[in-house]
């Protein structure tokens, strides 16, 4: 548009833009179509689409909604266009995980790779900096499953959807404690072992005496605290 065909107030401009009122009627018949034609190829993409995407899925994800705002809205584009495009994107992601259940490669480069961020109670400090995770995320991840320290945890996965899975250590040993510390009257309510000390970055345990006054052989942090127990 030319500078001087923008004024205020021009309430069709702002309302309906360059179109007419009747267009309205049939952006509301392109969008039914539009939004049919879009459950029915999410149907055929399978369950995966209503759950935790990976990464090949989200990008399905953002491919579609591009494809679906242009023939709903523009009205020198068809419906038939979007659909057809909707078709190929159903192939597109079939195809993928065709290849991926066929070949570990692909899989892992279409849908990530698990990752152990926690061992035996202990946080794997290195595999969370190449995460890019925080301690806050992994804590705030435990506390959903009812865990209240790293000694009850044998091992914690991060999947390749992004989704935690946690293999719980029978029977719990000390560890560090994962309550937050501005809840003061949970974590004062929490059982310590004295005998046991953890190390506050990534949670090793070792005998006090042997631990007070040095530094963690897991991660060189030479602050601790007492251990929780259950």
């Amino acid at each position: 548009m030319k500078k001087e065909e923008i004024y205020f107030p021009d309430w069709q401009r702002l309302l309906i833009g360059n179109t007419s009122w009747e267009f309205m009627l049939e952006v509301l018949i392109r969008t039914l179509i539009i939004f049919l034609a879009l459950l029915l190829v999410l149907r055929l993409m399978g369950k995966r689409m209503n759950g935790q995407l990976t990464i090949s899925e989200l990008a399905v994800m953002v491919t579609l909604g591009g494809i679906a705002s242009a023939p709903m809205q523009l009205p020198d584009r068809g419906v038939l266009l979007g659909i057809v495009t909707f078709v190929c994107a159903l192939f597109f992601q079939r195809g993928v995980t065709l290849l991926a259940f066929r070949n570990r490669k692909v899989e892992v480069i279409t849908q990530g790779d698990v990752s152990l961020v926690l061992k035996e109670g202990v946080l794997g400090i290195e595999e969370m900096e190449n995460l890019r995770l925080s301690k806050d995320q992994v804590f705030a991840a435990l506390r959903t499953k009812n865990i209240s320290h790293l000694g009850e945890v044998k091992r914690l996965y991060m999947e390749g959807c992004g989704l935690f899975s946690i293999v719980k250590e029978e029977p719990p040993k000390p560890g560090l404690s994962i309550y937050p510390l501005k809840d003061e009257d949970l974590v004062h309510s929490q059982a310590l072992d004295q005998k046991y000390l953890a190390c506050i970055r990534c949670g090793f345990v070792a005998e006090a005496p042997q631990a007070q006054g040095t530094s963690c052989p897991n991660c060189s942090c030479n602050e601790w605290t007492a251990a929780a127990t259950n």
